[in-house]
């Protein structure tokens, strides 16, 4: 069974960040414009911090793709942290030649304190380092690369900003995926209401001007999908299932829901459930809504996939809450590192890739594949037996 491997590597303020992925099929082609892109769109939004100056984020394809297209083997990615060298004696794998002054206050809200239990770390960087944000741009990167397949089959992923503390965005309702996606990519907070980016803006204005941050949810929208991916046989094939743990991986996610949602335990099961239609001439079974968010049983059925992610307020915050010195025991603030007031713009473009990353470990698990071309003559194969069932 082919199925997608990628792991990241890396601190916030070391040398770099890496990425390996592996099982992309031969004769992909993939050049670093292709993950650039998704790489910028990360760093943008009104709200973010003072390292969204320092960084220029551009992928380096170190390994796996020769000439512009992928040699079937591991595809290895770098990001380099230009911050890095403001750090020097304080990051780096090198012995250092002074003892850093550890970080000691953990931030409530941050895995500074439970990660130093676990690890017994006694300087708190140790962790933060590794638990911070900076890593999503790894993976912003190896989902340019599952995007860049996904796409070569005709399937399209891309999230929009539904609301931010607040501010709920309403203007987006009843346009089709095309005008929504567009209104997206231009809009600095990834959102379709301009009138509701305007109010999320203000919010965000006062939540920094009070030293506060905020969250919000955002959607993820896959078109293009055909029906079967995924299985109903095993709990941990279950694409469902699969979807929400990559969605709550992300950090500072603390929720997920599919289609409805939550809202569906409100409502009675004639209000949920999408009823069944055929097309003759298209020789498609059609749903007059998508209440499912494109899944039943765990599996895709044919109608856009819809997937929503909570996000709560940045835990780093300029007025810090009390916590206790993991040395001396003693309360003080929480230490307060650089961050950023509001980031769910930048979460819905780690949102994409997370869904994109899982998507295509569906695609090459349902059709394999060593190459490209063989890749697609099994999709094509698959569809066709679709118009025949």
């Amino acid at each position: 069974m082919a199925r997608l491997r990628w792991m990241t590597a890396g601190e916030s303020h070391g040398p770099e960040l890496v990425a390996i992925v592996e099982g992309i099929p031969a004769g992909m082609p993939l050049v670093a414009e292709d993950i650039d892109t998704d790489l910028k769109r990360r760093q943008r939004g009104y709200g973010r911090g003072g390292r969204m100056k320092i960084e220029t984020d551009r992928v380096l394809l170190a390994a796996g793709v020769r000439g512009g297209e992928t040699l079937g083997g591991p595809i290895a990615l770098t990001i380099e942290n230009r911050d890095h060298a403001n750090w020097a004696g304080r990051m780096g794998p090198a012995p250092f030649a002074e003892t850093p002054e550890p970080v000691t206050r953990p931030r409530p809200g941050h895995a500074d304190l439970a990660g130093g239990l676990k690890y017994d770390r006694k300087d708190l960087r140790d962790i933060l380092e590794r638990a911070s944000a900076r890593e999503t741009a790894a993976r912003v990167a190896v989902g340019g690369v599952c995007r860049k397949l996904l796409g070569l089959l005709g399937i399209e992923v891309f999230a929009h900003v539904v609301s931010i503390g607040p501010v709920a965005a309403s203007a987006q309702e009843g346009l089709s995926f095309e005008e929504l996606r567009a209104r997206v990519r231009a809009s600095d907070l990834a959102c379709a209401d301009a009138e509701a980016e305007t109010a999320m803006r203000a919010a965000i204005l006062e939540a920094a001007h009070a030293g506060d941050t905020l969250g919000g949810v955002f959607e993820v929208v896959a078109t293009g999908l055909p029906p079967g991916l995924g299985s109903h046989v095993q709990w941990d094939r279950k694409l469902d299932g699969r979807l929400a743990q990559a969605l709550m991986s992300i950090q500072a996610i603390k929720g997920v829901e599919i289609g409805v949602g939550f809202e569906a335990a409100r409502r009675r099961g004639s209000e949920v459930h999408d009823a069944i239609g055929y097309d003759g001439e298209a020789r498609a079974f059609l749903r007059p809504t998508n209440r499912a968010g494109g899944l039943e049983g765990g599996i895709t059925n044919g109608a856009p996939l819809i997937c929503r992610a909570a996000m709560k307020p940045i835990a780093t915050l300029k007025r810090a809450l009390p916590s206790v010195d993991v040395h001396t025991k003693e309360t003080f603030q929480a230490a307060h590192e650089r961050s950023d007031i509001c980031a769910v713009s930048a979460a819905s473009v780690v949102g994409e890739a997370m869904v994109a990353i899982t998507l295509a470990d569906a695609v090459l698990e349902k059709f394999g594949g060593d190459s490209l071309a063989e890749m697609k003559r099994n999709a094509d194969g698959y569809r066709a037996q679709m118009g025949a069932y």
